[in-house]
């Protein structure tokens, strides 16, 4: 089913209000540590800005109680950065729903919409004061669109016309690109640290992967359905499941491992079988055997789905498999697809963005999305693109 897009409708003098996914990591000195997610809202702004609309931006950031206000949550320091960087652009933050009048190309920035009661809970009566302020509501925030909350789903339902941004349907169609009649060979790297968070995940993976190539906490439980592996993190109670998986799909699991004796960044990195790990040992990366393997595998594929490290990336002594699968997928001429925080981090560490065909912002959506799940926030524009007279709202010479 089609959603209406930002980009047909005429925004004219019209007051738009753009929910964004402005959730970057801020350190105890108010500092934007990665500036990922800004720079890929950036051009939906400076869109309704060339289309002359009365622009209203709002997000989320990190999960603050709703009705108190914690400086730590505070949207202030990306209003500070957006300031900056549209310098030749009026600019206001707003910590209320109530400003004066918005001048053409004008911005005006809320505070996190997490301070408002009934923001989770998707309250009709803050769904319908978030419409009242706009004529057009854009869904740009994919990274949120699995969440049914006020200011992404129950505002659509109130607005008078809902759309989806740029960012919004490039991410969809990107997705759909790697999950709907993908170009084969298909290698799917899935990495983390439990099988249970991903099981759904590896399920739908498995049906349109060709290999399915496991790391971290999620391969150790796949290599203990036969083997002991001493203090390694893995979930007992999926061992059935992981079995199950691996009668049914075709999924590498690490044959050799590196592994430590304690979780430390100091800790020594040994390259042990995975048969003979002792019981005081942890695995925390792939041996240089199992990594041959995967980059064999990877070098082949058509299409690429990479989701989590593969190892404790975090440490040097055990970066390597990650690093190594990363990069591969950096040269490759398959159509890769990216995504998750952890997986956002190797990418950002490597600085090899421009070398992954898309890096999705999405994190819980891009899971809830390959898991087969119905998003609340697309059915919501997917209904809205049957309520309106499109022909009135598009206007074909927009600038």
């Amino acid at each position: 089913m089609p959603v209406i897009s930002m980009k047909e409708l005429n925004l004219y003098n019209k007051k738009v209000l753009i929910r964004l996914d402005l959730n970057v990591p801020i350190n105890d000195h108010g500092k934007i540590t990665s500036h990922a997610r800004i720079t890929a809202s950036i051009p939906t702004i400076e869109l309704a800005i060339k289309k002359r609309a009365k622009i209203i931006i709002c997000s989320h950031l990190g999960r603050p109680k709703e009705g108190n206000f914690q400086k730590k949550f505070s949207l202030l320091p990306i209003f500070q950065y957006l300031k900056e960087y549209f310098n030749s652009v009026k600019i206001t933050f707003s910590k209320t729903f109530s400003f004066k009048e918005i001048e053409k190309s004008e911005i005006i920035m809320l505070e996190n919409v997490r301070f408002n009661i009934g923001e989770k809970k998707n309250c009709s009566l803050l769904s319908k004061k978030y419409a009242s302020l706009c004529d057009v509501f854009v869904m740009d925030a994919f990274g949120t669109a699995h969440r049914s909350e006020a200011s992404t789903c129950g505002i659509g339902y109130f607005s008078k016309i809902a759309c989806a941004g740029p960012l919004f349907l490039s991410e969809l169609s990107s997705l759909k690109k790697a999950l709907k009649n993908p170009v084969q060979p298909v290698v799917s790297i899935i990495g983390g640290s439990k099988v249970s968070t991903k099981f759904k995940i590896l399920q739908s993976l498995g049906k349109i992967s060709n290999t399915i190539i496991v790391g971290g906490g999620i391969a150790n439980t796949f290599i203990a359905t036969d083997k002991k592996i001493g203090k390694s993190l893995f979930e007992r109670d999926y061992l059935h499941h992981a079995k199950k998986l691996k009668s049914k799909f075709n999924i590498l699991i690490p044959t050799d491992s590196r592994v430590g004796t304690e979780f430390s960044k100091n800790a020594v990195a040994r390259v042990k079988n995975t048969s003979d790990i002792k019981e005081n040992e942890e695995i925390m990366d792939f041996g240089d055997k199992t990594i041959s393997k995967a980059l064999k595998i990877i070098k082949l594929a058509k299409t690429i789905i990479w989701n989590g490290p593969v190892g404790v990336y975090e440490f040097k002594n055990f970066q390597k498999g990650t690093k190594s699968i990363a990069l591969e997928i950096s040269k490759s001429n398959a159509f890769s697809l990216a995504g998750g925080g952890d997986t956002l981090a190797v990418i950002e560490m490597l600085k090899i963005k421009e070398k992954i065909s898309y890096v999705s912002t999405g994190g819980g959506s891009f899971l809830s999305f390959i898991e087969g799940n119905t998003l609340p926030t697309i059915s919501m524009l997917q209904k809205k693109y049957f309520k309106i007279d499109k022909k009135k709202q598009i206007n074909s010479t927009n600038t």
